[in-house]
């Protein structure tokens, strides 16, 4: 090992953040001078990657969990090689440059994962580890190694805090991800100032009862570090925890008090850290040229690793050409095996969670590479595989069937861990009321463009017995103002069919089902061609007439209840759209709107939640066929009839 140039590199990792973040007048320099020897012997000695190829398939993955500390990603990445100029970290937190405020996947060259909400970095971190450890299983032959990488995540107290990291960290000791190491920045500062005002538990004897393997060292000693990461290694049937002793906002004048994390150090503070630093204070963004030499020396060593894989994966694919084609397939997004849809009578009532159930288990077949479960509600939300080569254990890695337990918020990001690492396409289930605990990883899943799966059942007030708290209400109009998601509420098991196609083909947003626990009717569809047109985000089922006098506009179980009132009106043609993407059908031309509602006098809307997103379809606010308040616990039609939600009160609206 270079000492010398480990030296070097934590230096320049100093004098460029406290540099950025004084010019941005904005920033984080705590954890960057605090951190600054981890990341240079991270990614100058421990590190299997290549600058040069950022989205090399068997690269160790690195997640920055504390994101607020991203100018240290930001300059070890520019050190390393990394497609990030000096310029780029001279712009440091302005509109337009990829150094942004927080790390942003797909922005940044090298970086990731999206991170800022704390926690949720490692329960991403979770989601890598496992995805690797169920490619492993399925690509390695005795021959050859194609997966064999780690993953990294850096976290700080604030992780450890939240909630969703105890929930992922459980998941990864119970599952015995070994290729899991994480390392814990034990400053023991926050914002408010000690941590010792609110989180005192003992951190390695919880994550030792998370099944975790913890030992403890020093930010500042490299050699340990890397013997620590050798030990952790050793350990192949549990996850890591690295604790490491450091200073917040080291060097400088501020160091080891809350004054450093989270605001600029101030010009005289700069200019003294960097007088501690041996750096000139009247120089900036300054670049210790053994940094420079200690990377481009290791240039040719990080090519070979990619190279020798490259060579590796290619004698691996002449010799295994099925896996082969199912490794490209996976990548692309494309299918690599045959399986027919399931068909249904017009007329037949199926729940659509039944009919998403049948659809897994097809394109389960039909996408070897899609993997998913439940949080402890496989059976509710049928959506077990039956393709799936059973449930994944630690004995089991081939398994395709993922128990989350119930841990709703870690299962919504280890999905998204797994979206960003490649080659599986994660879906994951449960209930929608209870998206509530998973909406700031939708969002942040959203946010990063990845395709994840959300299979979310009981969707509206006619699962009835258990009451307001499991029916949802205000949860569609909320997840639907989620951007870059896909909201998709079928009417029946026919449209659900098309909903999963749709979902499979997306490759740049994540897509959630809202699906009924009740049994609905297969209804006849006037549109012949709606399956073309429902890809527009609604369609006419009953036409009624060119110009109707009333439009129903309904989504999910409620196309069924336009079409039943429909039947009980007389003296007047109403035509009954079904709007699979709300979202989506609004951003279609206005003709292709007119279209479908039929410029008819007067439009309806009925959802089984709240009104909210609807106003601008109809003219009065009588015309909002919505529930708009919690609701009650009873047989699922009594409710309905509490609620007077039934096909006979939606005729009377219509008549009236």
């Amino acid at each position: 090992m270079n000492s010398k140039g480990i030296a070097a590199v934590a230096k320049t990792i100093r004098s460029l953040s406290i540099d950025a973040i004084q010019k941005a007048n904005s920033g984080h320099p705590g954890l960057p001078l605090g951190c600054a020897e981890l990341a240079a012997v991270l990614y100058g000695e421990i590190l299997k990657h290549n600058p040069a190829d950022s989205k090399w398939a068997d690269r160790d993955r690195f997640v920055l969990s504390a994101g607020h500390g991203s100018m240290l990603l930001y300059s070890i990445l520019h050190l390393a090689g990394y497609k990030i100029t000096l310029e780029d970290i001279k712009n440091f937190r302005q509109v337009g440059s990829v150094c942004c405020g927080h790390p942003e996947y797909g922005i940044t060259d090298g970086v990731e994962n999206t991170s800022g909400p704390l926690g949720q970095g490692v329960a991403l971190a979770v989601g890598m580890a496992l995805a690797e450890s169920m490619l492993e299983a399925k690509y390695n032959t005795p021959a050859h190694k194609i997966v064999n990488h780690y993953t990294y995540a850096l976290v700080g107290e604030g992780c450890l805090e939240e909630g969703v990291s105890s929930e992922a960290c459980s998941f990864a000791g119970h599952n015995k991800l070994g290729k899991l190491i994480v390392f814990y920045d034990e400053n023991r500062i926050s914002i408010d100032g000690s941590t010792d005002i609110t989180f005192t538990e003992d951190i390695g004897k919880r994550y030792e009862a998370y099944g975790w393997q913890v030992l403890k060292g020093s930010m500042y000693d490299v050699e340990k570090i890397i013997s620590l990461v050798d030990e952790a290694k050793k350990c192949e049937d549990k996850p890591t925890l690295i604790m490491l002793k450091s200073v917040i906002g080291k060097c400088s004048p501020k160091e080891g008090t809350p004054a450093v994390h989270g605001e600029p150090l101030g010009e005289e503070a700069v200019a003294q850290t960097k007088k501690n630093l041996g750096l000139d204070p009247e120089k900036f963004f300054q670049i210790d040229e053994e940094a420079v030499k200690y990377f481009a020396e290791k240039k040719s060593e990080f090519a070979k690793r990619e190279s020798d894989w490259n060579a590796e994966f290619e004698s691996w694919a002449k010799e295994n050409p099925e896996l082969a084609k199912q490794w490209k397939a996976s990548y692309e997004g494309t299918a690599d095996g045959e399986a027919s849809d399931p068909t249904y009578e017009v007329g037949k009532s199926v729940a659509t969670r039944t009919a998403s159930g049948d659809m897994i288990s097809a394109m389960g077949a039909r996408y070897s590479y899609l993997v998913g479960g439940s949080a402890d509600l496989k059976g509710s939300n049928k959506s077990g595989m039956k393709c799936d080569g059973g449930t994944y254990t630690p004995e089991n890695r081939a398994g395709r069937s993922i128990e989350f337990g119930i841990r709703e918020f870690g299962m919504a990001s280890e999905a998204a861990g797994m979206a960003l690492h490649g080659g599986v396409r994660p879906f994951c289930a449960t209930y929608l009321v209870f998206s509530d605990y998973m909406r700031p990883s939708i969002r942040l899943a959203a946010l990063m463009k990845q395709p994840v799966i959300y299979d979310l059942t009981h969707d509206s007030i006619y699962l009835g017995e258990d009451g307001p708290t499991h029916q949802p209400i205000e949860q569609l109009s909320s997840l639907r103002s989620i951007p870059n998601l896909q909201v998709l509420r079928p009417g029946d098991a026919e449209e659900t069919v098309l909903a999963w196609h749709i979902a499979m083909e997306a490759k740049d947003h994540p897509v959630l089902f809202a699906l009924t626990r009740q049994n609905v009717p297969v209804y006849a569809k006037e549109d012949k061609n709606w399956r073309e047109t429902i890809k527009k985000g609604a369609y006419i089922v009953k036409t009624g007439s060119e110009t109707p006098d009333v439009t129903v506009v309904a989504t999910g179980s409620e196309v069924n209840m336009a079409l039943d009132a429909a039947a009980k009106v007389s003296g007047k043609t109403v035509r009954v759209v079904s709007v699979l993407d709300k979202n989506l059908f609004e951003s279609q031309s206005e003709d292709f709107q007119n279209q479908i509602l039929g410029n008819a006098k007067r439009v309806i809307v009925a959802e089984a939640g709240v009104k909210t997103g609807w106003e601008g379809y109809v003219s009065s606010k009588k015309d909002l066929f919505t529930i708009d308040r919690f609701g009650e616990s009873g047989p699922a039609k009594k409710v309905a009839e509490h609620f007077g939600f039934t096909a006979e009160k939606l005729a009377e609206l219509i008549n009236a």
